[in-house]
């Protein structure tokens, strides 16, 4: 079985290039209901190719942007190495290397479904602040057009012949008020408008999607390039999305 902190090995140009963005929304919402300002400090866990953390870095935050993948953290550092505010560790969920009490924020954007819950939540608890939030985000796909859903089929094809799907939407409510015992939601509305190449990379950026080289790759091209031929307008087609934002504060054990 893969490790999960080196299934992105190999995908960071595509996972940089063509993963969705996060609303302004989201900021206005942690600004205003979370008390997010310029001063807070914040850790943003699985922070991958840095996507969250610039955000936070345009809002002005310093920003310690954990990522335990090599290529991931590395094309991060390429790209914002010149905010000031700007700090690359090499860590994980679950061992961040940040000192006690440090941060005021935690975020972990696309990568909660990812961490080893138990021990991710013990770390969390060492280097929040009291009265800190722990706010878990994830762009979810909508389905509600023919080529919303032809995407998901799609996507569905191509997990289903990989073998190897782990997805967000797999997790439970459950899982959610287990960690952050309580918190509030709130879901924002976004979308990602794509031209062939655009489509064809952010399905190449998923962990279970098969790279250029490798079997099936052809085949996924092909039946990407159907789908966009079927449903584009004056040459791209456009993805919608659900931001879902999940915050919350930890208790002490």
């Amino acid at each position: 079985m893969v490790d999960p902190k080196d299934r992105f090995s190999r995908r960071a140009q595509y996972y940089d290039a063509y993963r969705p963005r996060y609303p302004e929304s989201l900021l206005t919402y942690m600004r205003e209901q979370l008390s997010l300002s310029q001063r807070s400090l914040v850790a943003d866990i699985g922070s991958g190719t840095g996507i969250l953390t610039e955000m936070l870095l345009e809002n002005g935050n310093t920003v310690f942007a954990i990522e335990p993948n090599e290529d991931m953290r590395k094309t991060a550092e390429a790209r914002l190495s010149h905010y000031l505010t700007f700090k690359s560790v090499k860590g994980s969920a679950e061992a961040t290397t940040l000192q006690s009490n440090s941060v005021d924020f935690i975020t972990a954007a696309q990568s909660f479904h990812w961490f080893q819950v138990g021990a991710a939540k013990r770390e969390f608890r060492r280097i929040l602040r009291m009265d800190g939030w722990v706010v878990l985000i994830w762009n979810t796909r909508m389905t509600s057009s023919p080529f919303l859903q032809g995407y998901e089929a799609l996507v569905a094809w191509t997990a289903g012949e990989t073998k190897n799907r782990v997805r967000h939407e797999d997790l439970t409510g459950t899982a959610i008020i287990e960690f952050l015992e309580k918190y509030q939601a709130v879901k924002l509305h976004s979308s990602q408008v794509l031209d062939l190449n655009g489509l064809v990379g952010r399905l190449l950026s998923a962990s279970y999607s098969p790279l250029p080289g490798e079997p099936l790759h052809e085949q996924l091209v092909r039946k990407a390039t159907d789908l966009f031929d079927r449903y584009q307008r004056n040459g791209t087609v456009t993805l919608e999305y659900w931001t879902e934002v999940y915050a919350g504060k930890l208790h002490q054990a």
